[in-house]
């Protein structure tokens, strides 16, 4: 799948500002409007604004808060009509699944991986409750209509230096049998999902989320690096969290929480154009932190909270990279 290479510093020198700035901006007006997920908003505008390179992009400033409210608003309403006949959800769901995979291995655009995140999201919080799902439902909408009107004011008010449109490359995966590799992630993933369904709550819903972020790489190679990368991320983010709750602790007034966010913001985003990891992890670590620092603070427990995303961070991914890799090996014949 597609993902956006390390932003140049000559191309943009005020992308970790801005990024920061976006970050801070999105929980200020998430925190004033007294969102029911306050994290979703600040989350939301850092996966837009990072995935921009070179001048600004409507395409990614404008068409994806937009498409991102289609996508949830259908698969919730979907959820809403098909929950009274769990086997139809199921088949439903793998369905969708399956044809998002199939369109990422197949063009390499990360189209599918929106679609992924609406039919995990929308059924798992529906399958335990439909007043839940539709209170994400309507946070997701507001944090895309904050992004809207956060994203091209950041690049208004913080100019890139190179205002030349940057040309996205898709790359489809290579290796052909691309149903049936879909196919094998559906199911995949589709476990991780059931095992939320049954057994555990949507808190845990990280499990498979994890789970979609790796199976979206067409090699094993890439699922098992992208696997490492989400832990070690969560580690980063989870000790940045801790740092800013324990300063927060002491200090603990809004404005220094802001402070310290940004600064945080500053930091991981300067680490995104001169890292010696890929700009991901730290775009990653980031909103990892966005959402223990906002989480934990109508939690007693920062530090259980904390440990819980790594675990299921890393249960989710290698599971998923683990299962997909041995499938593959038993069902599809490598071509040399």
């Amino acid at each position: 799948m597609y993902v956006a290479p390390r932003p140049l510093l000559a191309d943009d020198p005020l992308y970790a500002i801005r990024l920061a700035c976006a970050v801070t901006l999105a929980l200020l007006l998430a925190m004033w409007l007294n969102s029911p997920m306050p994290m979703l908003m600040p989350a939301m505008t850092l996966g837009l604004i990072a995935g921009i390179r070179q001048r600004f992009s409507a395409k990614k400033a404008f068409g994806g808060p937009l498409a991102m409210i289609f996508i949830i608003s259908f698969y919730a309403a979907l959820v809403a009509l098909t929950r009274p006949m769990p086997g139809v959800l199921l088949v439903v769901i793998l369905a969708s699944c399956v044809f998002a995979y199939f369109i990422i291995l197949r063009s390499g655009s990360p189209t599918g991986m929106l679609l992924l995140m609406g039919a995990v999201l929308m059924s798992v919080m529906g399958m335990h409750s439909l007043t839940i799902m539709f209170v994400m439902r309507d946070a997701f909408i507001e944090a895309c209509l904050g992004a809207l009107i956060i994203i091209p004011l950041l690049y208004w008010l913080l100019p890139p230096h190179n205002n030349t449109p940057f040309i996205e490359v898709y790359e489809p995966d290579q290796r052909g049998e691309h149903a049936l590799r879909a196919l094998i992630r559906g199911l995949v993933l589709m476990l991780l999902i059931f095992w939320l369904y049954t057994v555990v709550d949507s808190s845990n819903i990280m499990l498979a989320m994890a789970g979609v972020f790796v199976l979206v790489f067409p090699t094993r190679e890439r699922q098992f690096a992208e696997a490492w990368e989400r832990t070690f991320a969560t580690f980063v983010g989870g000790g940045m969290a801790l740092l800013i709750l324990a300063v927060f602790y002491y200090a603990a007034h809004i404005s220094i929480l802001f402070l310290l966010l940004f600064l945080v913001a500053l930091f991981l985003g300067n680490k995104m154009l001169h890292g010696r990891y890929p700009p991901m992890v730290y775009q990653f670590a980031l909103s990892v932190t966005i959402a223990l620092v906002v989480g934990a603070l109508s939690s007693k427990a920062p530090l259980g909270y904390t440990g819980m995303r790594i675990f299921l961070t890393l249960a989710g991914a290698l599971t998923a990279a683990v299962l997909t890799s041995f499938l593959e090996r038993l069902l599809i014949t490598e071509k040399h």
